[in-house]
């Protein structure tokens, strides 16, 4: 029976620290840009490409 109140006290004090680490991430800003990740896939890479075709045609 004391096995319960040690598990309760320890998944309690558990729950209060993921608490305090999603409360210090809304804290610092890490959920206020939802939007950049949905459409970061749209962006083209086409610099990146560019480059990497520059630096092939300049080594033959």
């Amino acid at each position: 029976m004391s096995i319960i109140f040690l598990l309760t006290g320890i998944s309690l004090l558990l729950a209060i620290g993921f608490l305090a680490a999603f409360l210090w991430a809304i804290k610092n800003g890490q959920y206020e840009d939802d939007y950049t990740p949905s459409v970061r896939i749209l962006f083209d890479d086409s610099e990146k490409e560019k480059k990497s075709n520059e630096n092939k045609n300049q080594k033959q």
